[in-house]
């Protein structure tokens, strides 16, 4: 018995493979790939060791999950019901996280793009924060807050130093000033939490080192100009919790303690907004080698409208049809999109024998598939949720037509 993909939940058994305790040969005699499987019992293991971690390190740490990692309501709910708030960008995350019974003051909400309505509707639902990436936003919001006679927190997110990186507020000495001035002159606005957030995908700890350095930089540029900001937000870009142990998730916290201990830093809250840790490995996705080629290139029945490259998950591919074979030869894997661009994998460790009607098992694909997937014009997967023996459809084509934010709203 063996895991596949560092994953307990998947489980390679005499040459069958089990999801939790359900065969996979099971769940194939009933539906046909392609198909989406998200394991609820992984999304709360993730979330409860991200927060046991963190919390052990920062009592006063706050979660947000990222709506934008998977927006399903299913996916959503799950975590909400682990007492996790939610981070989202734009009307429709909101009008679904307020449908899902997300309360307004834990709901973190912003982003490059804040229409007048999007800031509108936010102060007067009163969000926990608005995250602003342009010092002008601060008016907009000031004005609006006014108009309505609140006061709002805001959160500034600062440039992270990522090279090319244009997200975030570049805190020159002008920008100090006019965060200066937005503190002295504007009264329907607090700012309460300084953000960076470097990348995706961070997996070692000098990614870490960088994002608290900024963060750190910043809060020492604005203490000079008595610009306090009470709360650190780290952001996200933790990896797939199979990626990411629980032992290195140890040692990063450990290490955000040590550095703002030594800077002996007065933070009242730390925020963090993990989104592909608490879903990324518990989706996996089911499909058929449909082409084999002479070159040991395979197409399958999905492609890069459904499992996008653009989504930076750490996929893994393996032949259900031949689980006990080796996986040492190399093949490229393509999709089903008619471009020559549609490669899933190139040169990927897999079984000798490949046949047309294989079914491959693909790992990692719970966090920003679904998001960044487009509308090719081909049926959309079917999706489950598997919780130990119970099968839950959350998605099916015939009936849901689509799986966009505006069709669950």
């Amino acid at each position: 018995m063996k895991t596949l993909a560092g994953n307990p939940y998947l489980v390679e058994k005499e040459g069958n493979v089990f999801i939790e305790s359900v065969s996979i040969h099971e769940i194939l005699e009933e539906f046909k790939p392609p198909l989406f499987i998200f394991l609820e019992n992984k999304i709360r293991d993730n979330v409860k060791i991200f927060k046991e971690v963190f919390t052990s390190h920062f009592e006063n740490s706050e979660f947000f999950y990222s709506f934008k990692a998977n927006f399903l309501p299913e996916i959503c709910t799950i975590i909400h019901s682990e007492h996790v708030g939610a981070e989202i960008i734009g009307e429709l995350e909101l009008s679904l996280a307020l449908k899902l019974g997300f309360s307004p003051s834990d709901i973190l909400l912003g982003g490059p793009y804040l229409p007048d309505s999007l800031i509108s509707r936010a102060i007067s639902l009163g969000v926990k924060e608005i995250i602003v990436h342009d010092l002008k936003d601060l008016k907009k919001i000031n004005a609006i807050a006014q108009q309505q006679g609140r006061v709002q927190d805001t959160c500034i997110r600062v440039h992270s130093t990522k090279y090319g990186s244009k997200l975030g507020i570049e805190l020159t000495q002008n920008a100090c000033k006019e965060l200066q001035e937005v503190k002295n002159k504007f009264q329907n606005i607090q700012l309460k939490t300084l953000l960076s957030h470097l990348t995706t995908q961070m997996n070692n700890i000098n990614q870490y080192r960088q994002n608290l350095g900024a963060l750190i930089s910043s809060i020492r540029k604005l203490n000079k100009m008595d610009v306090k900001l009470k709360n650190l937000n780290f952001g996200g870009g933790f990896p797939e919790a199979t990626v990411m142990k629980r032992n290195q998730l140890e040692k990063i916290a450990s290490f955000m303690e040590h550095a703002l201990h030594e800077m002996d830093l007065e933070v009242e809250r730390v925020y963090f907004e993990p989104g592909r840790y608490f879903v990324g490995d518990a989706g996996i996705l089911i499909a058929e080698i449909i082409k084999v080629m002479d070159d040991r290139t395979i197409f399958i029945n999905v492609g890069n409208h459904i499992c996008p490259k653009f989504a930076k998950g750490s996929y893994r591919f393996y032949n259900l049809s031949r689980i006990k074979a080796p996986h040492k030869f190399k093949t490229s894997i393509n999709g089903i999109v008619p471009t020559d661009q549609d490669i899933l994998a190139k040169d990927y460790f897999f079984t000798k024998e490949l046949k047309e009607g294989d079914k491959v098992l693909i790992t990692n694909v719970g966090a920003y598939t679904l998001t960044f997937s487009n509308r090719f014009p081909y049926s959309l997967p079917l999706i489950l949720s598997l919780n130990k023996t119970r099968i839950k459809k959350i998605f099916d084509p015939i009936n849901n037509k689509d799986f966009s934010l505006q069709h669950w709203i």
